[in-house]
């Protein structure tokens, strides 16, 4: 089902996460896309019917709190984990080889879906053990996880409402990622006017860790880490 975007169409600053007026906070630090907010509610509200308390775990972020998170990650100050969850020693890797261990799990900022507020995390609270903190990571939501039953009623009942997981399956770029959900009639949209030139005039100006091996590589990141995704069908029934 098609969806008009809003004013912000075709605004740089939105799509690379400089602005956030399209933006509309659920709870203290957690806010989504203003079109995104009656969607997920329907969501929610289907899925406690079904015995699942679902809370997002992050919603919008700014290009300035995913530029944190890469340089962190480039300075050895976040730990970075491969697909098998072993700890990374960037130390031993050339920048390029370092970008791309970062990017697995974690966007390039300025490309990250988390900035157009489509895109949450999501997990049940009800099924995280007590004492056990959220770690987003891929075994919490698979078949021995404590989301597992979460997964399969959210693969069943997800599309219903909008939205897809853009990583589901493993395509060479991003890692598996069963907790991220993306609202499909926005998210696609936004998707497309993301170019690598817009990219470009972006990273260019930021103080970004890594930047000429980003800038290096650019359009290949942008074919394997941006655009290698699910393509969702079916999506948005329930959406008036």
């Amino acid at each position: 089902m098609s969806i008009e975007l809003t004013k912000h169409k075709n605004s740089i600053a939105l799509l690379t996460g400089q602005q956030s007026d399209h933006i509309d906070e659920l709870t203290k630090g957690i806010g989504i896309h203003q079109q995104v907010k009656k969607p997920w509610l329907a969501l929610q509200q289907a899925a406690k019917s079904a015995g699942f308390e679902l809370e997002i775990a992050s919603g919008f972020r700014s290009f300035d709190r995913q530029l944190l998170i890469w340089n962190k990650k480039f300075n050895r100050q976040l730990l970075v984990k491969d697909k098998n969850n072993q700890v990374i020693d960037l130390s031993k890797l050339n920048d390029k080889n370092k970008v791309e261990a970062i990017l697995l799990y974690s966007a390039l900022p300025g490309a990250s879906r988390h900035h157009w507020g489509t895109d949450l995390d999501i997990y049940a609270s009800n099924l995280l053990p007590q004492g056990k903190s959220l770690q987003l990571e891929p075994w919490e939501y698979q078949s021995t996880g404590y989301f597992a039953e979460l997964t399969q009623w959210l693969t069943e009942h997800a599309e219903y409402f909008g939205f897809f997981r853009p990583y589901d399956i493993d395509r060479g770029g991003v890692a598996i990622e069963p907790w991220h959900f993306s609202y499909a009639p926005l998210a696609l949209q936004y998707q497309q006017q993301l170019t690598v030139t817009l990219l470009e005039s972006v990273l260019t100006k930021a103080d970004i860790c890594g930047r000429s091996a980003i800038l290096k590589q650019l359009t290949n990141i942008y074919k394997r880490y941006i655009m290698n995704i699910n393509k969702p069908q079916n999506l948005g029934k329930h959406i008036e």
